[in-house]
């Protein structure tokens, strides 16, 4: 099979062929069909991510394909469409994984939009729903609103009945936030975006995947007894909160690392992505894919991923 490998943190990764071996128990082979990317590839590659495995590895967080083969233990038969989220392994055309990693697939969702749906759907969810607490009427500020997670923020933010306002760079990012639910939308490049937020009323709740400057100035937009929300820090570092701000408004401040609840809280997890992927199959959620490319020019879809040239998720296809 054809994999994407990392060997060397100063070499770039290049597809090689590798022997796919036998699954073990509780485990399956899956031939993969698409391969969602994510901004902790880039991390993982850089070997700064939070759950980097040794090298050599094959990168690719989340996956969708089809088991063609059970180990002992396992329950999932040959031929179930499954989603993966296994961390790394991704990137090939096929894998081997451990069967509690793998979620069976409504047949209505396709693969590629599987592949783009669990870490972007799955945080947001989970941030929004457990750790926010979004009520219906609530203002909601997203920042990094057309982005492969700030975009589904959107639009579950807005499905939750809440006033959503996009924080997005450039006139074509806002209007695909907008199309995704936003009812207002601001450009990142505003010269004081505190202000801005509170002449349209501040925010309840803050969803941070961006950090640095932006997320200081919503959180300094924050209304009394809002939360913020730290999900990522695409800026390149993580903002600066004033925390006598924190305390003399009675702020929260939540992170949320969607992978960390396989440990932390497994069950909620599982409720979180059953819900949503009823929803998916349901056809009351749609996943933006703006771009997709083949296993062969994988460095090229990185590539417009470091550079935030995309709007919603990209997806590497094996087919």
């Amino acid at each position: 099979m054809r994999a994407f490998l990392h060997t060397d943190p100063k070499t770039p990764p290049s597809l090689t062929d590798l022997p796919l071996p036998a699954p073990g128990p509780g485990e399956v082979a899956v031939r993969i069909a698409a391969c969602g990317l994510n901004f902790a590839d880039l991390l993982m590659l850089e070997g700064s991510y939070q759950a980097t495995p040794p090298l050599p590895f094959v990168p690719g967080l989340e996956a969708a394909g089809t088991v063609t083969a059970a180990g002992p233990g396992a329950s999932l038969t040959p031929g179930t469409r499954v989603a993966i989220h296994a961390g790394h392994g991704g990137l090939a055309e096929a894998g081997v994984f451990a069967e509690d990693r793998c979620t069976p697939l409504p047949d209505s969702l396709d693969f590629d939009t599987a592949a783009a749906f669990q870490i972007a759907y799955g945080t947001s969810h989970l941030a929004l729903t457990l750790r926010g607490r979004l009520r219906a009427g609530e203002t909601l500020v997203v920042l990094g609103a057309a982005g492969g997670v700030g975009l589904t923020a959107v639009e579950i933010g807005a499905r939750l009945g809440a006033r959503v306002i996009a924080v997005a760079r450039g006139a074509e990012k806002c209007a695909v936030a907008a199309q995704a639910g936003a009812a207002e939308t601001l450009d990142a490049e505003t010269p004081d975006l505190k202000a801005a937020l509170k002449a349209l009323g501040g925010a309840d709740v803050v969803y941070d995947a961006v950090g640095g400057s932006l997320g200081e100035a919503a959180f300094a937009a924050l209304k009394p007894g809002g939360r913020f929300l730290v999900i990522g820090f695409a800026a390149g570092a993580p903002p600066v909160l004033k925390l006598n701000h924190a305390l003399v408004k009675n702020l929260e401040i939540h992170g949320l690392y969607w992978g960390g609840y396989l440990d932390l809280d497994p069950a909620a997890l599982r409720r979180s992505m059953t819900e949503l992927f009823a929803l998916a199959a349901e056809g009351r959620l749609h996943p933006h894919i703006s771009a997709r490319f083949p296993l062969s020019q994988t460095a090229a879809a990185l590539e417009m991923l470091r550079t935030r040239r995309s709007t919603g998720k990209i997806v590497v296809t094996m087919g």
